[in-house]
């Protein structure tokens, strides 16, 4: 079979670049979010509460929580984290993967925790108090 010229080659250099970097960067993301996972889970928690995010009559359950969520991250499944991100994937541009997936976390499973009272704000609030606490584990872009 004779191969095809392909006009178009520059663009799919490109493109599996950046897919290869951003495989990199959720690849690094998740290893820190292994390594670090309790110091994590208190930053996040706290600031959670101190941005009137999450209620709750117990912020060490909440860490608890969160640092089996933490440690299990690196384990998930490529569709599974897919799958729960897909709503709202597209609500920031050039996302964390990690800020994302606990957004809809907090939003879909959280709220349901026996120790959370309530949740408030909505999704680009929570996005962005978890990022804040989530880019710091974000590799710097070169």
């Amino acid at each position: 079979m004779a191969r095809t010229s392909n006009p178009y080659g520059a663009g799919d250099k490109a493109v599996k670049a950046i897919d290869r970097d951003r495989e990199r960067e959720r690849r690094f993301m998740m290893q820190a979010c292994f390594k670090h996972a309790e110091d994590l889970a208190i930053k996040l928690v706290q600031r959670l509460m101190d941005e009137h995010i999450v209620e709750t009559t117990s912020d060490r359950d909440l860490r608890e929580v969160f640092t089996a969520l933490f440690t299990k991250l690196g384990d998930m499944e490529e569709f599974d984290l897919q799958f729960k991100i897909a709503p709202i994937r597209s609500m920031v541009n050039n996302p964390n993967l990690v800020s994302l997936y606990l957004t809809q976390y907090i939003t879909e499973d959280l709220v349901d925790h026996p120790k959370v009272q309530d949740v408030f704000g909505d999704d680009q609030e929570i996005y962005r108090v978890v990022d804040s606490v989530m880019s710091k584990i974000r590799p710097q872009a070169s």
